[in-house]
């Protein structure tokens, strides 16, 4: 029956008309079944289908709440400049000097032979120079097991779509990475949220999930994990390494971010199950891009074929300049210099928001500020907004959208340290002020 969906075309066009603002909370369930004339059980599906098409956000024990701004079934997030004048969503860094950096390794593309060679397609083992140097980022030592992508997210894209069919269960953490809640959607892939305390997933809830339905993998952030920038410590590491080799999980890690951390990676510790995914985006650039895979040798065809079938291959001309770059020293000597600049950036966030429940890790470029009560976390995203201030509310990464949390996520990255400061006094001001403002 699509009873439900008429309902909530109908919700859905007094959003859009205005009737519902953005912040505003719904009523309870059975108040609004009694109100629309329909059972408690098509109330229910009404609310998980406004969630689902991102219209409505659900907080634990405050209700379920419209959704500021635009819905983000257009896209993921966090990809592209939000044209606010003081933009804390997007996180890509900029070093001093990056460019002229950057300029001096692609002197040698301006050569005729160079380019002529880095103009042709290229598949995605790469060439023999970029395997090297990728290993060698990568830690693996191994550089026949390297894979590459146009970039991280395609990586991301390619490992999943390797190990999970259509109507398959990934397990992922309750909070993840948009661009992967946006991947999974689009490939019929089912998230399965793993329980998670202080010290990250927690394995038991990872056994259960699996015995309630198998589980065709498990993908993680566990270094620097975004949002909250929490790093897995070394005991829980073990036990979900333990955990994936028991129950003959393939794991795919994200290491985006890790290069501002000094942790080794997870897949050290189950090195025969687990594809490790990096890239340049963050150490280098978005702009010229490349992602990379490092990949256990059973499941290096299926990575490779899926890789191809989703067009996610890298670019000649990006490999190329990226293997310069890795040869030459240029991704390092940034890497450095962009760790030194998030420290400084976490430490501005600290100290601007001191008083507030405010997770930051040392040297990470975003931070996560679980609000003040009475805020909601799309109510404040909305009141930043009008401040000119673009802030990503905990929607947008949860994976169970009728439970987000009360919280944003702060991108330091991308303005110059003097706009930072003022927003970040801006935001302090409008907590303190509430939402009564």
């Amino acid at each position: 029956m699509d009873d439900f969906r008429r309902v909530a075309d109908a919700v859905a066009a007094e959003i859009a008309a205005g009737r519902l603002r953005p912040g505003e909370r719904l009523p309870p369930q059975r108040r609004f079944a009694r109100d629309r004339g329909i059972a408690a059980s098509t109330a229910a599906r009404v609310y998980r289908e406004l969630a689902l098409r991102g219209l409505v956000t659900g907080e634990v024990g405050r209700g379920t709440f419209v959704r500021s701004g635009p819905p983000p079934g257009g896209g993921p997030a966090l990809l592209e400049p939000s044209g606010a004048p003081i933009d804390l969503e997007l996180t890509y860094p900029e070093a001093d000097g990056q460019a002229e950096r950057l300029a001096a390794g692609l002197a040698r593309l301006g050569r005729p032979d160079v380019l002529a060679a880095a103009l042709r397609p290229v598949g995605p083992s790469g060439t023999p120079a970029a395997r090297r140097e990728a290993a060698g980022l990568l830690g693996t030592g191994d550089p026949e097991g390297v894979l590459f992508a146009a970039n991280g997210r395609q990586a991301i894209a390619g490992a999943v779509a390797a190990l999970v069919p259509p109507g398959g269960r990934l397990g992922v953490e309750p909070l993840t990475y948009p661009v992967v809640k946006g991947l999974l959607a689009r490939i019929g892939v089912v998230a399965v949220p793993i329980a998670k305390d202080e010290h990250g997933p927690r394995p038991d809830a990872l056994a259960e999930a699996h015995r309630r339905a198998p589980l065709k993998a498990l993908y993680l952030q566990p270094t620097l994990h975004n949002p909250t920038g929490l790093t897995v410590p070394p005991q829980r590491r073990t036990a979900l390494a333990e955990a994936v080799t028991e129950l003959d999980l393939p794991l795919v890690e994200d290491r985006i971010w890790s290069f501002l951390a000094d942790e080794a990676p997870l897949a050290s510790l189950a090195p025969e199950r687990t594809i490790l995914v990096d890239s340049l985006s963050k150490r280098v650039s978005p702009g010229l891009s490349v992602g990379f895979l490092a990949v256990p040798g059973p499941l290096r065809g299926r990575v490779a074929a899926a890789l191809r079938a989703g067009a996610w291959l890298p670019t000649g001309y990006a490999l190329e300049a990226a293997t310069g770059w890795l040869a030459d020293g240029t991704v390092a000597a940034l890497s450095r210099a962009k760790r030194q600049d998030a420290a400084a950036r976490r430490a501005l966030a600290l100290e601007h928001l001191a008083g507030f429940a405010v997770s930051a890790a040392p040297r990470a470029y975003f931070c996560w500020w679980e609000l003040p009560s009475p805020w909601r976390a799309e109510a404040f995203a909305g009141a930043a907004a009008q401040l000119g201030i673009t802030v990503t509310p905990g929607a947008v990464f949860a994976t169970a959208p009728e439970a987000t949390p009360a919280a944003v996520r702060l991108g330091l990255a991308s303005p110059a340290p003097a706009d930072l400061v003022r927003a970040l006094d801006a935001l302090a001001d409008l907590a303190r002020q509430g939402p009564a403002r």
